[in-house]
């Protein structure tokens, strides 16, 4: 080998070598920049969100009303434990679309307040009250969710906060069995009342997401849904009933 051959040459294995190490630099260096919190290489495209909470119920129509001056329920009885599915696909960088399902029911035991039967009785009956609403919508995070170093590697933000609107339907049921007086003879007796359908329903949010790593967060959200349904068949003649209220969720989203 001349002299005038070992620069190209040192060179030509400089570039193999660094090439590479330049490579694996990239992600590592963002990996470092993110305090721990690691990389995707590329942006999240959607996400997956399972929440549990509590929803509370408003309550506040006439038949609610009536059912809680009869019988010993108050307003808070028709509150309940919640579950929420929510999907979520990006469209923009802190823009994402959502589809939401949820469910929040209960079941509880009362008696009149103010009568008993001939045997100095309770007169019982049970009520349940379920409540499924299913809406589309947006989510605007209010900054950035995650910054992309280079083209190859994308860091959560520790904490994005967010809002979110919403359109859609709701399924509603609400149910009464047991026995009953009626009014005119006071008689007891015992039966069912039903009603169930679907009607509209929007609902506003505000909610926070918390990295635990580039693919898993906390998340935490406080919905209002806002909806009212038709009260028909055994409850026909009544106001429409409400069916509104504020869940407050706590959960695991699993970005993908």
């Amino acid at each position: 080998m001349t002299r005038r051959m070992v620069g190209p040459t040192l060179a030509r294995g400089s570039a193999r070598l660094v090439l590479p190490l330049v490579c694996l630099a990239l992600p590592l260096s963002a990996q470092s920049s993110g305090a721990g919190r690691g990389f995707l290489f590329g942006a999240p495209v959607g996400s997956v969100t399972i929440r549990g909470g509590y929803a509370l119920a408003n309550a506040g129509s006439d038949f609610f009303d009536f059912t809680t001056n009869e019988l010993t329920l108050d307003r808070r009885d028709f509150s309940s434990p919640s579950l929420d599915l929510e999907v979520g696909a990006r469209f923009l960088p802190r823009t994402d679309f959502v589809i939401w399902l949820s469910y929040s029911g209960m079941q509880k035991r009362s008696e009149y307040r103010d009568f008993i039967d001939n045997n100095d009785l309770p007169i019982e009956q049970r009520t349940q009250f379920r409540r499924v609403p299913f809406t589309v919508g947006v989510r605007q995070y209010l900054s950035a969710p995650g910054h992309s170093v280079g083209t190859l590697a994308w860091i959560p933000a520790r904490a994005a906060p967010y809002v979110s609107v919403g359109g859609g339907t709701i399924w509603y049921r609400f149910k009464q069995y047991g026995d009953f007086i009626d009014a005119p003879s006071m008689n007891v007796f015992t039966s069912t009342y039903e009603t169930n359908s679907w009607s509209w329903a929007a609902h506003g949010a505000f909610g926070l997401d918390f990295s635990l790593g580039p693919r898993f967060a906390l998340n935490a959200e406080t919905r209002y849904l806002l909806s009212r349904g038709s009260l028909s068949g055994d409850f026909s003649g009544w106001d429409p009933l409400d069916l509104s209220g504020l869940s407050t969720m706590v959960g695991l989203t699993v970005r993908f």
